[in-house]
């Protein structure tokens, strides 16, 4: 008889995990409390406009590849990739923007254009962002964050340095021309914490944008969802959807199932994939590994406001992705980690798929979807959603010179308050915790309980953190803790 996995939540690094763990032998079920599977990365469907509810970047290609592989699928098996050009936008002032296109080789130029000699430097910078990467996301990262030790190999004992100068100061030193330093700061803002607290070794995230580029899966990212869902229920995958978890059952100190609206599910081991200090909440406070105030010291990485809107027109002056760097990153970084508020000016992102695809909203119409972060554990008012789309849309109208407001056909919002709802996240947040030195491998929440026998835990609050290719990484790592640690064959 096979030994059987409940998983709870269905997310990025639940999938991957279940199918791993289907692969090994095992007989697994998965537990999702909303209607629909994906967790953060679900969709929202609208008088013919569709929307990634959460994730909109696709990065790091190489690392679907691997994950797809190990079950000799190719991503193209399931999905159609476009690689994005332009990448992206990014706007200083109005009609004033620097455009990041799809090869090295213009992006150089690019800046060259910004601030003569800086395209020798950005190659030299990129050469050491790959070489980074070569080490970050082909080794390091495929360890379980059990030990210091997976820390030190023969490459990374020659980067010691690296983890305790920052990235911040690592660009600043070498690009003295503020735009660029932007660009480049930009992409350690998927890891959740602000340049000036990213170890500089994690200047592989430019390597994967600048060296690999953007992508875009043909009807957006759920896409990549579906066909994780497709490939887990080949495996044999159970999932239940409308699901919540109310109690991980626990006897004589080892996890033995779940309960879900009522009923108890018993299984061999329990994998979590939900939110951690959620989860947590889930077993009496004796058997929780980390206390309340544990969690209250962590940095986390921000929440986010979220806005899905239906254009009645095509617009004009953006790219499918499009930063807004035209006000001070400092200050609002500071709302964002160092003393949690509203930010008064916000930078924000927006994203304009259907400028590339034609399936995620009728002819002639834009789907857009607008970004700001925010301090996670602050008020969430629908009052303060209208008062931030104003200010972001007046900015939008004015640094792209065009008006949009009177052809909006409609809005939805996503904000702190629905993380929660929604997700169960802590205080809100989008990302989980951030990857800053003391929150980095070993030093993040284990993947596997101290105080509950075969108890596991997959996601962005654990190994290797945030973001979507960590989180199909987590998943293998959490798969491969429990064919250690728990037979197959009972």
């Amino acid at each position: 008889m096979k030994s059987t996995i409940n998983i709870i939540g269905s997310g990025f690094s639940s999938l991957s995990a279940s199918c791993y763990l289907a692969k090994a032998g095992y007989e697994v079920t998965i537990f999702e409390k909303n209607n629909t599977i994906g967790g953060r990365a679900r969709q929202l469907v609208k008088d013919g406009f569709t929307f990634d509810i959460g994730p909109t970047w696709y990065w790091m290609p190489d690392v679907f590849e691997r994950f797809f592989s190990d079950f000799n699928k190719k991503p193209s098996d399931y999905y159609s990739l476009e690689k994005l050009n332009p990448a992206y936008s990014v706007y200083f002032g109005k009609d004033d923007y620097i455009t990041i296109e799809d090869t090295l080789e213009k992006i150089t130029e690019a800046f060259e254009k910004e601030e003569p000699g800086s395209s020798k430097k950005l190659k030299k910078f990129i050469e050491q962002a790959k070489n980074n990467y070569d080490i970050a996301i082909k080794d390091l990262v495929y360890n379980p964050g059990v030990s210091p030790l997976e820390l030190i190999t023969p490459a990374t004992i020659k980067k010691i340095n690296q983890f305790f100068s920052t990235i911040k100061k690592n660009v600043r030193k070498e690009f003295k021309n503020d735009r660029l330093v932007k660009i480049l700061e930009f992409p350690v803002l998927f890891l959740g914490a602000k340049p000036s607290d990213t170890p500089s070794f994690y200047s592989f995230m430019n390597y994967a944008d600048f060296g690999l580029g953007t992508f875009h899966p043909k009807k957006g990212m759920y896409q990549v969802i579906t066909a994780m869902e497709s490939l887990a229920t080949e495996l044999g995958v159970t999932i239940k959807t409308n699901a919540p978890i109310e109690n991980i059952i626990v006897q004589n100190g080892e996890s033995k199932g779940v309960v879900s609206n009522g009923i108890n599910y018993y299984s061999d081991v329990v994998v979590s994939g939900a939110d951690y200090h959620h989860t947590e909440t889930l077993l009496e406070k004796p058997l929780r590994q980390y206390s309340e105030s544990y969690w209250e010291k962590k940095t986390f990485a921000p929440s986010s406001l979220l806005f899905y809107v239906g254009f009645n027109k095509k617009l004009k002056n953006v790219n499918h992705h499009t930063l807004f760097f035209d006000v001070d990153f400092d200050v609002h970084a500071e709302a964002i980690y160092d003393n949690p508020k509203w930010p008064e000016n916000p930078l924000f992102y927006a994203s304009f798929p259907s400028i590339t695809d034609d399936n995620v909203a009728p002819e002639g119409k834009e789907a857009g979807i607008f970004l700001i972060p925010l301090a996670p554990g602050i008020e969430d008012t629908p009052e303060l959603r209208a008062t931030y789309f104003d200010k972001i849309i007046t900015r939008f109208e004015n640094l792209t010179s065009q008006n949009v407001k009177n052809d909006i056909i409609f809005r939805e919002s996503f904000c702190l308050n629905d993380f929660i709802n929604d997700y169960n996240s802590y205080k809100g947040n989008a990302y989980g915790m951030a990857n800053t030195l003391m929150q980095t491998a070993f030093l993040r929440p284990k993947l596997k309980s101290k105080t509950v026998k075969n108890l596991f835990f997959t996601g962005q609050l654990t190994v290797p953190g945030p973001g979507v290719p960590p989180s199909l990484i987590s998943g293998k790592l959490v798969a491969d803790l429990v064919t250690k640690h728990h037979s197959i064959l009972v």
